[in-house]
């Protein structure tokens, strides 16, 4: 039974074409998560489209644009069970445009799986994904060296990328020697489930033995409940479903609720009429678990994406502006005050002007470089105040770190990460 088994929710990261589609369809697919039926159909499918050797990609690629561009657009979510754990597969876009459905991805994930090609190497995707998920939160990362068919499954080819690898997770922060590396082959199946024979020089695990060696984090439990929104949804029958991850705490059928900020800003009370979770009734749901409830008081317009429940009497805080220390990744030029970019939020997308940069901070050690510094350019961390246009649910770090963490984005790319260290309230 899946529900006896620990849960984890697990993403694939990693550049555009390293073969993340593919290995997450190869690690089903040799589980006998995926029948030979399905296999063969998607097979012909490929084939037809031209597209020879994508059939795995397409296990994970089901949306009809995705399969003819050959590109992973936004997030598929695949249960799969090893014989220890429980797993939810998040297969996150490598592409740059896809980045923002990869931070909500990564901002669910226990554990990536981050995805290097062996001809290729680091590229910038591979850094970006990798330095998201350190300023996500994601603290348990595998490495899989793919396309060692390419490189004639060569141990020297090999070493070579896991030192480039080793030397970027160093440098973000990442202790690499709690990082397991395994060289694989998705399209010809070494190493994934199976031991390959081509690799004698290997005497490490696969990764499907990888994977059961993550551990499964503590269940934020008794911290108070936050459920940031996802969707909402208007069912017949039923009335408006919020659809959304229980992030800490716990939500129970009867409970006294609040949506915050919600549309007026003061938020939106209720009581918790009915939870479901993959087509079962709950009586509650707990940190990881994806669910759609009913509150009996929620209006359609009254609730939307980005609006967090909590309970009653320790509702999520709205903030006027919030502390933050952050971490510049690619920014074209510098940031000063009055910067006024993209903050994700968990599932909150909205404007927010950074109106102070207090302090310049060493990135590795966070000691302080530069008191009130003019700007901050690409590589700098810093501390800054920051201004939400309207309001915005955010926790400090210390309190609640699930709902402190943010990126920073703007037309297009993810400038900035960090998270909430301090708040003054709306």
């Amino acid at each position: 039974m899946a529900e006896k088994k620990e849960h984890l929710n697990l993403v694939f990261i990693g550049h555009v074409d390293h073969g993340k589609s593919t290995t997450v369809g190869r690690l089903l697919y040799d589980t006998k998560n995926i029948d030979e039926q399905t296999m063969r159909r998607l097979k012909d499918e490929a084939t037809k489209l031209g597209k020879a050797g994508f059939e795995f990609a397409y296990v994970m690629d089901n949306l009809k644009e995705e399969r003819e561009r050959g590109v992973t657009i936004d997030l598929a979510h695949k249960k799969f069970e090893t014989d220890k754990y429980y797993f939810t597969i998040i297969d996150a876009p490598g592409h740059r445009d896809f980045v923002k459905n990869m931070i909500t991805g990564a901002s669910q994930a226990d554990a990536a799986v981050l995805v290097v090609a062996a001809n290729d190497g680091v590229n910038a995707q591979t850094k970006e994904h990798v330095f998201l998920s350190r300023t996500l939160g994601v603290d348990q990362m595998i490495v899989a060296i793919n396309k060692m068919d390419i490189k004639d499954y060569s141990e020297e080819v090999y070493k070579k990328v896991k030192e480039e690898v080793t030397k970027l997770m160093k440098s973000i922060g990442y202790k690499t020697d709690q990082v397991l590396f395994v060289p694989i082959s998705s399209l010809k199946g070494d190493n994934v489930v199976t031991k390959s024979d081509k690799m004698s020089w290997y005497s490490g695990p696969t990764l499907l033995e990888a994977l059961n060696t993550l551990k499964v984090p503590q269940k934020p439990v008794d911290l108070p409940l936050r459920l940031p929104i996802q969707d909402v949804y208007n069912i017949t029958g039923i009335g408006v479903v919020p659809v959304g991850r229980v992030e800490t705490g716990v939500l129970k059928v009867g409970q006294k609720v609040i949506a915050m900020p919600g549309r007026e800003g003061k938020g939106v009370p209720g009581e918790v009429k009915s939870i479901e979770m993959h087509h079962e009734q709950l009586k509650e749901a707990y940190p990881g678990d994806n669910v759609g409830f009913n509150v009996r008081g929620f209006g359609k317009k009254d609730i939307a994406r980005g609006d967090v429940v909590g309970p009653v009497e320790n509702p999520p805080t709205v903030v006027k502006r919030f502390t933050a220390q952050i971490v510049v990744l690619s920014h074209p030029s510098v940031i000063t005050a009055g910067y006024t970019p993209v903050f994700h939020v968990h599932t909150s997308q909205d404007p927010a002007r950074i109106v102070e940069i207090q302090k310049k901070l060493n990135p590795a050690t966070g000691e302080v470089l530069q008191e009130k510094p003019d700007f901050i350019k690409n590589g700098d961390a810093a501390i800054v105040v920051v201004e939400p246009i309207k309001p915005l649910v955010i926790e400090k770090y210390k309190e609640i770190p699930q709902l402190a963490r943010f990126a920073v984005r703007d037309s297009g790319a993810t400038v900035a990460a960090g998270m909430c260290i301090d708040y003054e309230k709306v």
